[in-house]
């Protein structure tokens, strides 16, 4: 008879099998894989059983898009690849957008679908959810591959594993046809064909004559800063950041992910004087951050008079350097072994701290604080963004080990700028491409990876996406606390019909929808709030309940505006409000 995880008796033989089910399943245990993103159905029903069975944790969803953000949520947080499993063809293409959006935030993951034999693809016979999965994946991730046979899956995965997490991070896609699962091998055979991943991510050190010409630049700055991205938030090297920072004396800017990487009330943090120290500083210093949309790709008014800056940046993928503007300085490496260098660098030959200038930005900061701080206390009713968030920053400070998830256009812009956060990797959003209905599956990957109290503030609109895996948080009990700001629509509530016929605006949803009895009828607690107070309650009781927990937060409808990164151009106000006389109120 068999023994241990891979066997599975042969009926009526001594000799030991294993099959492609077990295989697989003992690969990922043995590179220190543990838990598995799915939803079940033909063929990897069975698969997600046995996984189960030989004590791995399964989390099955109602969505594969929702599995799959999680399982790239997972990889960020633990830098372990996510495991998303799911079915063929349809849900192949629900987990693929999950994929794609991993490679583009650098995050391991990889996704194991089951397929159509190759032969009956090849030939477009029209199998059971018959398509070429392995040519799609392709341009939206890393790598990709597909097994055949069973003896290859300790290769496979351990391939897919070094791709996922080496270099830059990033999805990687295996196909796996239903028929190689169920293919037999001796048992003994396929644990030697099991591949254990040695040093998959090696430490990248910067060369001495690349940190020489980045202090050399750094010794010229008037007003430097630091530009701390989600990337240096994934390295886990925070000791070494926050050693960096503080010996510089340099301000500091965390992207929205790398918030709680240095906390956002650590003295150099300049994030509430974000448009002065942009515009202003004359050497940045780009700490796992791209250049890119989100930071206006280093162009424009946000950045100040062209050419009037240089920049230091640290990637680990060479081909970043210079995306949009010229790099005086690269440091090709990981964000610890930059880090470390340039200490060791400084330690030899210290800059000196820009006082002057980080007494201005503390001095700046501080007077957008105090503005802000009464806007964050009303009492309005119905409830603005900002009272409700002042509300929620009050909870993360007296809570701060609570891991926040955020989404929504209105509600991911304020937030990321009203709550701080203490801790690395507390917080989770959007991205890069700032897609939306990542909460829950989040939600859930954050309170399943680290077993802490997590917090999802979302907009109505994006909890749209995601909120039947409400269900999958009661079915698992996770210790989940959802806030629905709901304002009646997207961005706000009280559009109208520009046709002026019966049906409602494109924007406007329900009014008064009661999101909080789905979290009731899945066996959560659900609330109803409309004030700042009622919310701080019902806040403060599912904190400290650690119950699944949905709290319907009713906004203001007229509180919203258009947002995004080309709300300006949707739409041409000009034009709109020419030809449609209500533009003028939806536009406000």
């Amino acid at each position: 008879m068999a023994t241990g995880a891979t066997g599975v008796a042969e009926a009526g033989a001594a000799l030991e099998i294993t099959d492609g089910f077990h295989l697989l399943i003992d690969a990922l245990k043995l590179n220190g894989i543990g838990t598995i993103y799915n939803v079940p159905g033909i063929p990897i029903t069975d698969l997600g059983r046995y996984a189960q069975a030989q004590g791995m944790r399964v989390i099955s969803f109602r969505h594969e898009q929702n599995a799959g953000f999680a399982a790239s949520v997972a990889g960020f947080l633990t830098k372990t690849p996510g495991i998303c499993m799911t079915v063929s063809a349809p849900g192949f293409m629900n987990g693929l957008t999950a994929l794609a959006n991993a490679t583009t935030n650098c995050w391991p993951m990889i996704l194991i679908s089951g397929s159509s034999e190759r032969e009956i693809v090849d030939l477009a016979q029209g199998d059971y959810e018959e398509m070429d999965q392995l040519a799609m994946a392709r341009p939206f991730c890393k790598a990709a591959y597909r097994l055949n046979h069973a003896e290859d899956i300790g290769i496979a995965v351990a391939r897919a594993i070094r791709s996922a997490v080496s270099g830059r991070p990033g999805g990687v896609y295996l196909d796996i046809p239903g028929a190689m699962l169920g293919q037999t091998m001796e048992a003994e055979a396929g644990r030697r064909s099991l591949v254990k991943v040695i040093d998959p991510a090696p430490k990248m050190r910067p060369s001495p004559e690349a940190i020489a010409r980045a202090m050399g630049v750094l010794k010229e700055a008037k007003r430097p800063l630091i530009v701390i991205g989600k990337g240096a938030a994934y390295d886990q090297s925070d000791d070494l950041i926050r050693q960096l920072v503080e010996k510089t004396g340099y301000p500091f800017l965390p992207m929205s992910m790398a918030k709680g990487v240095l906390p956002d009330t650590h003295p150099q943090c300049g994030a509430a004087a974000r448009s002065m120290i942009l515009q202003e500083s004359d050497v940045v210093i780009m700490m796992g951050a791209r250049i890119n949309w989100l930071l206006s790709h280093g162009k424009g008014k946000q950045w100040g008079e062209p050419g009037s800056k240089k920049f230091v940046q640290i990637d680990i993928d060479a081909e970043e350097m210079d995306s949009n503007v010229e790099i005086a300085a690269p440091l090709v490496g990981d964000v610890g072994s930059c880090a470390a260098a340039l200490i060791e660098a400084m330690d030899a030959d210290p800059v000196a701290p820009p006082k002057d200038w980080l007494d201005r930005v503390h001095a700046k900061a501080e007077a957008n604080m105090q503005k802000m701080s009464s806007r964050l206390q009303n009492n309005n009713h119905p409830m603005d963004y900002h009272a409700a968030l002042g509300v929620l920053k009050q909870a993360i400070n007296d809570r701060p080990d609570t891991i926040l998830v955020n989404e929504g256009a209105n509600t991911l812009d304020l937030a990321r700028s009203i709550v701080n956060i203490h801790k690395p990797r507390h917080r989770i959003d959007v991205g890069t491409w700032g897609v939306m209905g990542i909460g829950m599956g989040a939600a859930i990957a954050a309170a399943v990876e680290t077993g802490k109290q997590v917090l999802a503030v979302e907009g109505d609109s994006a909890f749209g996406f995601c909120g039947m895996e409400v269900e999958t948080i009661c079915r698992y009990k996770l210790p989940v606390c959802v806030v629905v700001f709901n304002n009646d629509g997207i961005y706000r509530g009280d559009g109208e019909n520009w046709g002026g016929g019966d049906d409602p605006a494109t924007t406007a949803f329900v009014k008064n929808a009661r999101y909080d009895m789905m979290m009731e009828a899945f066996g959560g607690v659900g609330a109803w709030v409309k004030t700042p107070d009622e919310l701080r309650q019902a806040v403060e009781a599912a904190l400290a309940s650690g119950k699944p927990t949905l709290i319907n937060a009713a906004i203001d409808p007229a509180a919203g505006k258009e947002s995004g990164n080309i709300g300006n151009l949707n739409p041409s106000s000009v034009v709109a409000q020419a030809l449609y006389p209500q533009a003028k109120k939806t536009q406000g």
